[in-house]
């Protein structure tokens, strides 16, 4: 008779940790463990942070997963995820993904945040988020997934940090005064040709939205977005994925071009 793992929070963290530095997926641990929820999630993931910053990352930010509705839907949930940013996770400009380090990455283009204050919910709204934001970027998420063909439930993607892997950052910084977010356009381009295109209104109707909930979301574990964090408030179109040789490019309207090579 087959034995099965009783996984629990703290088992759960160090196979997720093993899994990323090993460089090797897994099954869903929901197959196993079918009581694991988005709130167990969120202690896996808070404890997964706190082992990152023993061994010498620093915390930089937050992400946010599956801000896309027909995402959710997809998924059955009806909101996005936070997750946590360090920086191991930035990829440096011109560098190239990092084949070696993740498993299957693919990425999407993202509207990014600088944030000039603190911002701590719970009750903010999009304008009050915004108010906190000091320049606003051009991103990439490099996503990964420690799950075997980027199968899970929400639970398995909040406790793996919602898919992270790297990000990288455009060079253009604006003031969001000078941008209107919700219409700020991406093109994506895999080796020269465009495969996808979105604007800002596909991420929770205003990028700004997604910010207001992060902090809302943060605020029911005691949480707050601190000032000079950097914010990824979620991808704008599908991912795509970056395979080796490859080339891939988001080019936004405003906030300039992010050129990501998939490495040899």
């Amino acid at each position: 008779m087959a034995t099965t793992t009783a996984w629990d929070v703290d088992s759960v963290a160090a196979e997720l940790l093993a899994c990323e530095d090993e460089h090797r997926d897994r099954e869903p641990f929901t197959d196993q463990w079918p009581d694991l929820d988005v709130a167990t999630g969120y202690q896996i993931q808070d404890l997964n942070l706190a082992r990152r910053l023993e061994r010498g990352e620093r915390l930089i930010g937050v992400k946010l997963g599956l801000t896309s509705r027909a995402k959710q839907q997809r998924m059955g949930i009806d909101s996005p995820f936070v997750a946590w940013l360090t920086d191991d996770m930035v990829l440096p400009t011109g560098a190239p993904v990092p084949q070696s380090k993740l498993i299957h990455p693919r990425i999407e283009p993202e509207i990014v945040f600088v944030m000039g204050e603190r911002l701590e919910g719970p009750g903010v709204n999009c304008a009050q988020a915004m108010a906190a934001v000091s320049s606003v970027y051009a991103g990439a998420e490099v996503i990964d997934s420690r799950y075997r063909d980027f199968r899970f439930k929400p639970g398995d993607v909040v406790a793996d940090n919602a898919s992270s892997g790297a990000f990288a950052l455009g060079s253009v910084g604006l003031s969001p005064g000078e941008l209107d977010l919700a219409l700020e356009a991406v093109l994506v381009e895999v080796n020269g040709v465009i495969v996808d295109s979105a604007t800002g209104a596909a991420v929770q109707g205003h990028p700004g939205e997604a910010l207001a909930l992060a902090a809302n979301e943060l605020a029911k574990r005691g949480l707050a977005i601190e000032a000079g964090w950097i914010v990824l408030t979620g991808g704008m179109t599908d991912a795509v994925y970056s395979q080796p040789k490859s080339s891939v490019a988001c080019h936004f309207t405003s906030l300039g071009s992010i050129f990501i090579s998939g490495g040899p």
